[in-house]
């Protein structure tokens, strides 16, 4: 255990059924679904390198490698706090040997470089930027919170341009925002990204998405593919069973079925 996990208060929690033990802040930012539909979302293949920015603590990299045996995973969070609780959570989870955890500021393209993350060197780049516009909506109070929750359109064409410099030709990025930002999201993507993927949350059936889920390939030129949206909750608000496949039960989702 670092100094800096040392000095939190945190909790081990169990998510995907049990396959992945996760230590975490009991106060601020807690791991929750979009980390793991984000994993679910992302396609990878053994010996490749995907790259995690805003990690926090390694939820959504981490279950990646959980499913991917073979793959080589970096997760980049810009506080040295929950970098060194994502370290720790690969540790705890024997996933050491293939996944690391760098503290970086996704928004220092120098930074990346001088700590080996070159221009080009990731095949799969995944990201949960922060979505809440401090401008439109109230923001924590809670300053971990408000780091991995308060952002704006700025801040997402950062994150975007920081995965475009990371993906190698036919790289591919997979991102989740909010459902209605999702004009923001495409208005971010450089002009050479394609084959884009669009799968929508919804809470449950007949209710608008609450999240967008997004990929595309960079230097593609493949038409844009709309999937069927996961509903989470059924009528009676229990967890519906196609989340439960996916939350619960490691299965992925259409857009990581290329």
């Amino acid at each position: 255990m670092t100094n800096e996990s040392a000095a939190l208060d945190t909790s081990e929690d169990a998510v995907l059924g049990g396959r992945l033990r996760l230590r975490q802040p009991r106060a601020g930012h807690r791991v929750g679904h979009d980390a793991i539909l984000l994993a679910a979302a992302t396609a990878a293949q053994a010996s490749e390198h995907a790259v995690e920015l805003g990690a926090g603590v390694g939820a959504a990299g981490l279950a990646l490698a959980v499913r991917v045996p073979g793959l080589k995973v970096t997760l980049v969070e810009i506080d040295p706090a929950l970098c060194a609780l994502a370290a720790e959570n690969a540790r705890r989870n024997r996933l050491d040997d293939r996944v690391s955890a760098l503290a970086l500021d996704v928004a220092s393209p120098e930074a990346f470089a001088a700590a080996g993350l070159q221009p080009g060197s990731a095949d799969r780049v995944l990201m949960n930027p922060p979505f809440n516009d401090p401008a439109r909506q109230n923001v924590s109070p809670d300053a971990g919170r408000r780091l991995a929750h308060a952002g704006s359109a700025d801040t997402l064409v950062s994150w975007v341009g920081a995965a475009a410099r990371l993906l190698a030709p036919k790289g591919v990025l997979t991102l989740i925002w909010r459902a209605d930002g999702l004009a923001e999201v495409l208005a971010a993507l450089p002009r050479d990204f394609g084959g884009i993927g669009l799968l929508p949350i919804h809470p449950q059936a007949n209710a608008p998405a609450i999240r967008i889920l997004l990929r595309a390939a960079k230097a593609s030129r493949a038409p844009l593919t709309l999937y069927p949206g996961l509903e989470l909750n059924d009528e009676q608000g229990r967890p519906s069973r196609a989340a439960e496949t996916v939350l619960r039960d490691g299965e992925v989702l259409a857009l990581a079925k290329i």
